[in-house]
Formats: structure tokens, C-alpha cells, sequence
């Protein structure tokens, strides 16, 4: 046998469920961008104070924006009833709304268009047969977060448009931080995707454990970073490393009762922020060293270091974006940087743990 035949022989035969395995993985890397995309129109909404200019919850209706003069003024005669127009916009040119009503509806057509984007292909994907048993319930939850996500965000809409003149700081980390979990999840299942490297070395359990850990550091680091944009928390004690002249300042507690401290005081939320950095920083560096230690010169050490400096630069944008007072464009940046963060522990956390079992062998 010619050694070219022989190395044919050798080379694994592509099937049809490996086929179907590359398209499902290659989808869900599409929906995960979809949706990095709508965080960060979402995070532009909000500061541009755009979120609230659309007042009424049209799921089919409201893909179709005003399209004559008279609708237009319908929408603005709308707004102009909230709170927020009144102490804060009043006197607002039509042209003015249009500009935050274009933000608001783009975010909603975007999230509108990941429902698509999800669910016509998985629906195809199921009903051709392409999706293995093991999938089904995973994809089954990420639709459902999907719905729950639409439902949340008119939940946190709709707390801005009677007595406040923003959306609750509580409702909005709970929409941000679901989307992000929509994210880390889509992202987790279609690494899990990835064909199986037999020759890669094993990562130790113990380090496994500590990437999942850190996957969820980064996910509560985006909810405390949600508190600090519904309280404009960036916007004051603008100083590093001392926060209002202090590594600790005083008046951390002085809401009552005491939980309320890490919610609405806004020294407090903005200083639980900035330890949740440091932490995250800690625990990747710690985890990066262990790997270097244990399983030295290896794909899974390469990752562990990659991942600390992601999040030490996500940690200088997010220093500068404080010390410059959150401009838009670094507020975005650092916004960005975060989902990056959180899609770098994801793919290095589920690399640790191994792809999802042979095709054959799933369950």
C-alpha cells in the first residue's frame, strides 16, 4: 500500500452526524453574536437614556416603526407622558426623539431577530433529524431564557414609565445578566461541539472547578456592573485606587436595613464593582500560575494565561472609563469587554472540561 493511500486509510471518514454536529456548532456561534451584538445596542440604549422612549410592549406590531409624520407625533405625544420627559427632556424637539426612539426600537428589532435567528433553525435542525437526543433539552432551555429575556425586558421597561424617571437598577442587572447567561450557555454548548483532540492532555479536576468558578465570577461581575448602570454609579467618586479618598471608604453601610447597601448606595455598589474585578483578577492569575505549574507548556495553560490578560485589559478600560467619567464611547468598550470576558472563561472553562462524548456515544 502507497503511503498516500495509507494515510487516507488512516484519516477519520467525515459522517453525516459529525456533518450535522459542525452545522449545529457553526449556528449556535452565529446566535452567540447575534446576541453580543444586542447587549451592546442595549448598553448604548441605556446611555443615551433611549430605553424609555418607546412606552407601549407591541412583540408583532412594533417591528414596523412610525413611517408617516402623524405617527411619529402619536409616539412623541406618548412619551411626552412619562416622568422622564418631564424632569428631564421636556422641551425635547421631535427630531430629538427620533434619535433615542431609533436606539430603543433597534434594540428591540435586534432582540426580535435573535428569536429568529434561534428558533427557525432549531426548528429545521429538529425536524430533519440533525439534532442528537442530548441536544434537545439544552436547546429546548435556551429558547425558553429567550422568551423569559423578552418578558424581563418590558419588565424593566415598564418600571421607568410611571413614577421613575429611569428603569430600576434591580431590573435592569436582572436583564442584563440573563442575556449574558443566554450568551455563556449558547457558547458553552457549541464549544462542547468541537471534535474531541485524543492526543490533548487531561486538565486536573481541581482546576476544572476553578474555571466554572471563574465563569460565574464574571457573570455576577456583569450583574454588579448593571447596579453601577442603573444607579450612574461611574458617574461619581471618579478616582483609582482610593474611592472617595479611601481604599475603604466610610458610608459603605449606611442605608438601612443593611442588604440595601449593596443595591442602591451607590458608593457601596460602585465599591463591590471594583473588588469584584480585583477577584476576578486574582482568581485568573492563581488559576493561570496552577495550570503553568501542573500542566506546564499545554493548550490548557496557554488558555489559562490568555484569559488573565483579556481580563487585565478589561480591567485597565474599565480603570480609564471611570478616571475619564464614562464617556459613550468607552462606556461601550468597556461593555464590550466584559461580554469578551465572559466568552473568553466560557471557551477556556468548557476546552478544560473536554467536548461533549462521540456521536455515537451521546447522551
Amino acid at each position: 500500500m502507497s503511503s498516500l493511500a495509507y494515510r487516507l486509510e488512516r484519516q477519520p471518514a467525515t459522517t453525516a452526524a459529525a456533518r450535522n454536529r459542525r452545522a449545529v456548532r457553526l449556528w449556535l456561534y452565529a446566535v452567540a453574536l447575534v446576541v453580543f451584538a444586542l447587549v451592546l445596542v442595549g448598553g448604548a440604549t441605556r446611555l443615551t437614556e433611549s430605553g424609555l422612549s418607546i412606552t407601549e410592549w407591541k412583540p408583532i406590531h412594533g417591528v414596523v416603526p412610525p413611517l408617516s409624520a402623524a405617527e411619529w407625533q402619536e409616539e412623541f405625544e406618548l412619551y411626552k407622558r412619562i416622568p422622564q420627559y418631564e424632569q428631564m427632556n421636556r422641551g425635547m424637539s421631535l427630531d430629538g426623539f427620533k434619535t433615542i426612539y431609533w436606539w430603543e426600537w433597534s434594540h428591540r428589532l435586534l432582540a426580535r431577530g435573535v428569536g429568529f435567528v434561534f428558533a427557525l433553525p432549531l426548528a429545521f435542525f429538529w425536524l430533519t433529524g440533525r439534532l442528537e437526543p442530548f441536544l434537545k433539552p439544552r436547546l429546548l432551555g435556551l429558547l425558553c431564557l429567550g422568551g423569559l429575556q423578552g418578558a424581563v425586558g418590558w419588565w424593566m421597561v415598564a418600571s421607568g414609565l410611571s413614577e421613575r424617571t429611569e428603569v430600576s437598577q434591580y431590573r435592569l442587572a436582572t436583564h442584563l445578566t440573563i442575556a449574558c447567561v443566554i450568551f455563556a450557555a449558547t457558547l458553552w454548548v457549541a464549544r462542547g461541539l468541537t471534535p474531541r483532540d485524543a492526543a490533548a492532555r487531561p486538565a486536573p479536576a481541581a482546576s476544572r472547578r476553578l474555571s466554572v468558578a471563574i465563569v460565574v465570577m464574571a457573570l455576577c461581575q456583569i450583574y454588579l456592573g448593571g447596579l453601577v448602570a442603573g444607579l450612574r454609579a461611574g458617574l461619581i467618586y471618579n478616582t483609582w485606587p482610593l474611592i472617595d479618598g479611601a481604599i475603604v471608604p466610610s458610608g459603605l453601610f449606611s442605608m438601612e436595613p443593611l442588604w440595601r447597601n449593596f443595591f442602591e448606595n451607590v458608593l457601596t455598589v460602585q465599591f463591590m464593582h471594583r473588588c469584584g474585578a480585583y477577584l476576578l483578577l486574582g482568581a485568573t492569575l492563581v488559576h493561570a500560575l496552577a495550570l503553568w505549574r501542573m500542566v506546564p507548556a499545554t493548550r490548557h495553560a496557554g488558555g489559562a494565561g490568555l484569559l488573565f490578560l483579556v481580563v487585565l485589559a478589561q480591567a485597565a478600560i474599565g480603570i480609564t472609563t471611570l478616571l475619564m467619567v464614562v464617556p459613550l464611547d468607552l462606556a461601550l468598550m468597556h461593555q464590550a469587554g466584559g461580554l469578551i470576558v465572559l466568552a473568553a472563561t466560557v471557551v477556556h472553562a468548557r476546552s478544560l472540561w473536554g467536548s461533549y462524548p462521540a456521536v455515537s456515544a451521546a447522551a
